[in-house]
């Protein structure tokens, strides 16, 4: 699933193209990515105008001249500002200059007219102090990072490589983290996204940006993905474990709890 960094580069790219733009009309083929009625969906997007392009969580948000559409795009949801319609575009947006295609094989993308998510905090925003007082919960941290309403946008990409950089064991206990490694989390976090975002994202299967580039910081791993292979600091093998129903992948000797 696309998280923070993947979201963020889709915005990036797609922004130039959407912000001033009109949307002149759209159609939905999906009952799954807009369940509804589809056709009052797209009456009430024509001859809207697109006044914002912009990203909380792992949404992204056009604010409109009335309204605003929230995006998300699933497992393998696409936003592609080039390129035709093909069996697995369920939207279509015509504008007054382009035209912008939303692509999901697994239709498990959501498209509404509707305000922003109720989320936690943004990442790169949250002060230090603020994230220490909302570690204070119990709760095993991996399961935590995994939390929108803790913070928004982090998944389980960017989750387990936050807490190898921090040396934290993914089973740790968030309330129990002292202040120096509530510290390097917080630091490790910020300094993995936006060394993710630089690199336009992790693909790792259907991920590519609007003009249909993949991203790079999927080479730059060195926890998630890698089971069985030795990590980069020590040599133990990575091992691989199930947090909140998601694969959890760790350094048994360099993460502790």
């Amino acid at each position: 699933m696309p998280e923070l960094p993947e979201v963020e580069t889709v915005v990036r790219t797609v922004a130039p193209y959407l912000t001033g733009r009109r949307i002149v009309s759209a159609r939905f083929t999906s009952r799954f990515v807009t369940p509804g009625n589809r056709s009052s969906l797209a009456a009430r997007l024509a001859g809207r105008a697109v006044q914002r392009v912009h990203r909380r969580g792992k949404f992204i948000v056009l604010t409109l001249d009335q309204g605003a559409l929230t995006i998300h795009l699933g497992m393998t949801g696409k936003l592609l500002v080039s390129g035709d319609p093909g069996k697995h575009t369920h939207a279509i947006f015509t504008l007054d200059h382009g035209v912008l295609l939303y692509d999901d094989p697994r239709q498990f993308g959501r498209i509404a007219l509707a305000p922003e998510p109720p989320l936690g905090p943004e990442p790169l925003e949250i002060s230090l102090e603020d994230f220490r007082a909302r570690l204070r919960r119990k709760a095993r941290i991996k399961a935590l990072l995994l939390n929108q309403k803790f913070l928004a946008g982090l998944g389980n990409i960017y989750a387990d490589e936050s807490l190898f950089a921090a040396g934290i064991h993914p089973l740790a206990s968030a309330a129990k983290l002292s202040a120096a490694r509530a510290a390097r989390l917080h630091q490790a976090i910020r300094e993995i996204l936006s060394e993710a975002i630089a690199l336009g994202g992790s693909s790792i299967s259907d991920y590519v940006d609007a003009q249909g580039q993949r991203g790079w910081f999927q080479v730059r791993h060195r926890a998630y993905g890698r089971e069985g292979q030795p990590c980069v600091s020590c040599g133990t093998p990575i091992r691989k474990i199930l947090v909140a129903q998601r694969g959890t992948h760790f350094c048994p000797k360099c993460q502790k709890r």
